[in-house]
């Protein structure tokens, strides 16, 4: 069994104030992109495609730099994060019987060690589906982890969609996630896009394997840094700042 990956990098980044994807902002000198796919090689995951969307022509041209092969698929709307792994359905369809890590391209510290401990829980738990997660101090604007009395993720419940009991939960949702790529395909076609955004979110997968009676699990990365992304210049100079201070390299 190999193992693959999918990185979502078709955002636009408007409050990013650039004229290129936002996933090719930089920490350190190199682009967030790079970041996520030299965590992936580390941890063994050869197999990468990229969905792109917003001038997709910079994607591409940094893609021709590596010394490695990475397939790229477009995203002409961008639909949500649902909508974008479904750009990618022929790549998980050659990789049925695999695990599929679905990342963010603009979380630049999701290391390798959290990616290759979580798909080891993924694998010796037998889950359908295993969510990357994080515990953090202030969880506001996250996806909350709603776990059973087993320990198996029951929901992940949006920012606007919950209880004053639920906004309490501290283990949020990374946007990472482990997928066992036939069991994926199984679900990817039904999600539903009738939410206010209209958009396609794949979280939805989950509550779907859920409702057909599959294991979804969540892993709990050592370092909450995890989960830290940018959509402006601000968040984006706090990611180099954070990378200087913890010795962080690409």
């Amino acid at each position: 069994m190999s193992n693959c990956a999918i990185i979502l990098a078709g955002g636009e980044g408007k409050r990013m104030k650039s004229d290129k994807p936002k996933t090719l902002s930089l920490v350190l000198g190199k682009p967030m992109l790079e970041w996520v796919i030299s965590s992936l090689k580390k941890a063994g995951v050869n197999d990468i495609c990229i969905v792109k969307g917003f001038k997709k022509e910079c994607i591409d041209e940094f893609v021709s730099t590596l010394d490695f092969k990475v397939e790229t698929v477009y995203q002409a709307e961008r639909l949500g994060t649902g909508h974008a792994v479904m750009m990618a359905k022929d790549f998980l369809e050659s990789h049925k019987g695999d695990s599929v890590v679905i990342l963010n391209g603009d979380a630049p510290f999701m290391d390798s060690k959290t990616i290759e401990k979580s798909l080891e829980q993924h694998i010796n738990t037998q889950s359908s589906a295993t969510v990357i997660s994080a515990m953090v101090d202030d969880p506001t604007g996250y996806g909350r982890i709603v776990r059973d009395e087993n320990g198996d993720v029951k929901s992940i419940v949006e920012q606007k969609d919950g209880s004053e009991e639920i906004l309490k939960i501290k283990e949020v949702n990374s946007g990472g996630f482990w997928f066992d790529a036939e069991k994926l395909l199984s679900v990817l076609g039904r999600i539903s896009s009738d939410n206010n955004a209209k958009e396609y979110y794949l979280p939805d997968a989950l509550k779907l394997l859920l409702s057909d009676g599959c294991k979804v699990g969540a892993y709990t990365a050592e370092c909450s840094d995890t989960v830290l992304g940018a959509n402006d210049p601000a968040q984006l100079e706090e990611l180099n700042n954070i990378a200087k201070d913890r010795g962080y390299t690409c």
